[in-house]
């Protein structure tokens, strides 16, 4: 469960943020939905650590989230920024497993969950083999959730995800994606300008 209490962000005193409370709770799908510029992403960043409130608290399952504790707990958390935020230098496979080899997993246990979130996300093995440069922008934010779901976290918060897709892929994706989180039963934030 995410708890965020009475935060306020300001930027070059812009308040972004005023006095947000909100409960999120596990196993949900919760959507921030707002137009360019109204505070979605920073209020995403906050819940992921990446920036501190002014003022209030964001609390993952009672712990507070603070600069300091974002490196344990965003462990908890996978994330996947506005553009994908991939690596053009590697595959999409070692975009995928990026973090799995940080942490020294075996390549065993890679393997073994890259081919149930392949399988999941409808994505050959051919394509895990490509640049980022080689590949559509439908299977480049399949890569960017996988990516974000690959060492199973808890929650995962999600910036526009769909948003530089055309109308048709981004439907399609968006269906894909609603069976996915369904199925995993995690604690997913969505962000978006897009009421479809």
């Amino acid at each position: 469960m995410i708890s965020i209490e009475h935060i306020r962000k300001k930027f070059c005193n812009r308040l972004v943020v005023d006095d947000v409370s909100l409960v999120l709770e596990k196993e949900n799908v919760h959507a921030f939905i707002g137009s360019s510029g109204s505070g979605k992403t920073t209020l995403l960043k906050m819940i992921a650590g990446i920036l501190e409130p002014d003022e209030g608290l964001v609390k993952i399952d009672d712990e507070v989230m603070t600069t300091k504790s974002q490196m344990h707990l965003s462990r908890l958390m996978g994330y996947v920024m506005q553009d994908g935020g991939l690596f053009p230098h590697f595959t999409a496979k070692g975009n995928v497993s990026l973090q799995a080899r940080v942490l020294n997993w075996s390549l065993d246990k890679i393997e073994q969950r890259m081919s149930e979130l392949s399988s999941m996300f409808n994505i050959d093995s051919h394509i895990l083999e490509q640049y980022p440069s080689q590949l559509s922008g439908g299977q480049k934010q399949r890569i960017a959730v996988m990516r974000g779901l690959f060492l199973d976290p808890n929650i995962l918060l999600l910036d526009e995800p769909l948003g530089a897709l055309d109308p048709l892929i981004r439907a399609n994706l968006q269906e894909e994606l609603k069976k996915i989180f369904q199925k995993l039963k995690k604690l997913v934030i969505l962000v978006t300008h897009d009421l479809a």
